[in-house]
Protein backbone atom coordinates (compact mmCIF):
# COMPACT_ATOMS: atom_id res chain seq x y z
CA UNK A 1 0.00 0.00 0.00
CA UNK A 2 2.74 2.45 0.94
CA UNK A 3 4.68 1.59 -2.22
CA UNK A 4 1.62 2.53 -4.27
CA UNK A 5 0.96 5.72 -2.29
CA UNK A 6 4.60 6.75 -2.82
CA UNK A 7 4.31 6.10 -6.56
CA UNK A 8 7.05 3.46 -6.58
CA UNK A 9 7.16 1.56 -9.88
CA UNK A 10 8.72 -1.47 -8.18
CA UNK A 11 7.73 -2.69 -4.73
CA UNK A 12 10.20 -2.39 -1.89
CA UNK A 13 11.68 -5.74 -0.85
CA UNK A 14 9.68 -7.44 1.88
CA UNK A 15 11.20 -8.56 5.16
CA UNK A 16 8.47 -11.18 5.18
CA UNK A 17 4.98 -11.88 3.94
CA UNK A 18 2.71 -12.86 6.80
CA UNK A 19 0.17 -15.62 6.29
CA UNK A 20 -2.17 -15.88 9.26
CA UNK A 21 -4.61 -18.63 10.05
CA UNK A 22 -6.50 -19.85 13.09
CA UNK A 23 -6.57 -23.57 13.86
CA UNK A 24 -6.67 -24.51 17.55
CA UNK A 25 -6.45 -28.22 16.67
CA UNK A 26 -2.89 -27.93 15.26
CA UNK A 27 -0.81 -25.41 17.20
CA UNK A 28 2.68 -26.80 16.57
CA UNK A 29 5.42 -24.66 15.06
CA UNK A 30 6.20 -27.67 12.86
CA UNK A 31 2.81 -27.30 11.15
CA UNK A 32 3.61 -23.67 10.36
CA UNK A 33 7.03 -24.67 9.00
CA UNK A 34 5.42 -27.30 6.76
CA UNK A 35 3.00 -24.71 5.37
CA UNK A 36 5.88 -22.27 4.78
CA UNK A 37 7.73 -25.03 2.89
CA UNK A 38 4.67 -25.65 0.70
CA UNK A 39 4.42 -21.94 -0.10
CA UNK A 40 8.16 -21.70 -0.84
CA UNK A 41 7.83 -24.63 -3.26
CA UNK A 42 5.28 -22.63 -5.26
CA UNK A 43 6.81 -19.15 -4.84
CA UNK A 44 10.43 -19.53 -3.69
CA UNK A 45 11.33 -15.83 -3.93
CA UNK A 46 8.76 -14.76 -1.33
CA UNK A 47 9.91 -14.57 2.33
CA UNK A 48 6.93 -16.45 3.79
CA UNK A 49 6.07 -16.26 7.48
CA UNK A 50 3.14 -18.52 8.39
CA UNK A 51 1.69 -18.19 11.89
CA UNK A 52 -1.25 -19.92 13.49
CA UNK A 53 -2.89 -17.22 15.57
CA UNK A 54 -4.38 -19.93 17.80
CA UNK A 55 -0.90 -20.40 19.31
CA UNK A 56 0.57 -16.91 19.20
CA UNK A 57 -0.97 -15.92 22.54
CA UNK A 58 1.48 -18.37 24.14
CA UNK A 59 4.47 -16.53 22.68
CA UNK A 60 3.01 -13.13 23.57
CA UNK A 61 1.83 -13.91 27.10
CA UNK A 62 -1.80 -13.07 26.33
CA UNK A 63 -5.07 -14.83 26.99
CA UNK A 64 -6.03 -17.12 24.08
CA UNK A 65 -7.20 -15.28 21.00
CA UNK A 66 -10.72 -16.01 19.74
CA UNK A 67 -9.86 -15.78 16.06
CA UNK A 68 -7.48 -14.06 13.66
CA UNK A 69 -9.16 -10.67 14.00
CA UNK A 70 -8.88 -10.87 17.77
CA UNK A 71 -5.19 -11.74 17.42
CA UNK A 72 -4.64 -8.67 15.22
CA UNK A 73 -5.95 -6.49 18.06
CA UNK A 74 -2.85 -7.48 20.05
CA UNK A 75 -0.36 -6.32 17.43
CA UNK A 76 1.61 -3.28 18.46
CA UNK A 77 1.11 -0.81 15.60
CA UNK A 78 -2.00 0.27 13.74
CA UNK A 79 -0.69 0.15 10.18
CA UNK A 80 0.02 -3.59 10.27
CA UNK A 81 -3.27 -4.63 11.89
CA UNK A 82 -4.72 -5.29 8.46
CA UNK A 83 -5.31 -8.61 6.76
CA UNK A 84 -7.21 -9.87 3.76
CA UNK A 85 -9.01 -13.17 3.48
CA UNK A 86 -10.06 -14.97 0.33
CA UNK A 87 -13.69 -15.96 0.74
CA UNK A 88 -15.29 -19.13 -0.58
CA UNK A 89 -17.09 -17.20 -3.31
CA UNK A 90 -13.82 -15.73 -4.59
CA UNK A 91 -14.37 -12.38 -2.91
CA UNK A 92 -11.90 -10.74 -0.55
CA UNK A 93 -12.69 -9.65 3.00
CA UNK A 94 -10.60 -7.00 4.72
CA UNK A 95 -9.93 -7.52 8.42
CA UNK A 96 -8.85 -4.28 10.07
CA UNK A 97 -9.79 -4.03 13.76
CA UNK A 98 -8.38 -0.47 13.96
CA UNK A 99 -9.57 0.57 10.52
CA UNK A 100 -7.60 1.55 7.44
CA UNK A 101 -7.14 5.27 8.07
CA UNK A 102 -3.56 4.99 9.34
CA UNK A 103 -2.44 2.63 6.59
CA UNK A 104 -4.01 4.76 3.85
CA UNK A 105 -2.97 7.99 5.56
CA UNK A 106 0.73 7.02 5.58
CA UNK A 107 1.00 6.88 9.34
CA UNK A 108 1.24 4.39 12.15
CA UNK A 109 0.82 4.64 15.86
CA UNK A 110 0.52 2.28 18.77
CA UNK A 111 -2.58 0.16 19.18
CA UNK A 112 -4.00 -0.11 22.70
CA UNK A 113 -1.67 -3.11 23.16
CA UNK A 114 1.19 -1.07 21.72
CA UNK A 115 0.45 1.64 24.29
CA UNK A 116 0.54 -0.96 27.08
CA UNK A 117 3.85 -2.26 25.74
CA UNK A 118 5.17 1.10 24.59
CA UNK A 119 8.91 0.28 24.89
CA UNK A 120 8.36 -2.80 22.68
CA UNK A 121 6.37 -0.68 20.22
CA UNK A 122 9.16 1.94 20.06
CA UNK A 123 11.83 -0.72 19.54
CA UNK A 124 9.79 -2.31 16.76
CA UNK A 125 9.35 1.06 15.05
CA UNK A 126 13.07 1.84 15.33
CA UNK A 127 13.95 -1.57 13.89
CA UNK A 128 11.46 -1.34 11.03
CA UNK A 129 12.53 2.25 10.23
CA UNK A 130 9.63 2.70 7.83
CA UNK A 131 10.32 6.40 7.11
CA UNK A 132 13.65 5.42 5.51
CA UNK A 133 11.77 3.23 3.01
CA UNK A 134 8.70 5.42 2.68
CA UNK A 135 9.67 9.05 3.49
CA UNK A 136 6.09 10.31 3.72
CA UNK A 137 5.17 7.82 6.46
CA UNK A 138 4.72 9.35 9.90
CA UNK A 139 5.34 7.03 12.85
CA UNK A 140 4.21 8.07 16.32
CA UNK A 141 7.01 8.10 18.85
CA UNK A 142 9.93 8.45 16.42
Amino acid sequence: VWDHLHGYAEPMPLADLDVLYFDPSHISREREAALEAQLRAVMPDVPWSVRNQARMHLRNGDAPYRDTEDALRYWLETATCVAVRLEGDGGVAVIAPYGLDDLLGLRSGPTPRGTERYPAYLERMRTKNWPARWPRVQVSGL
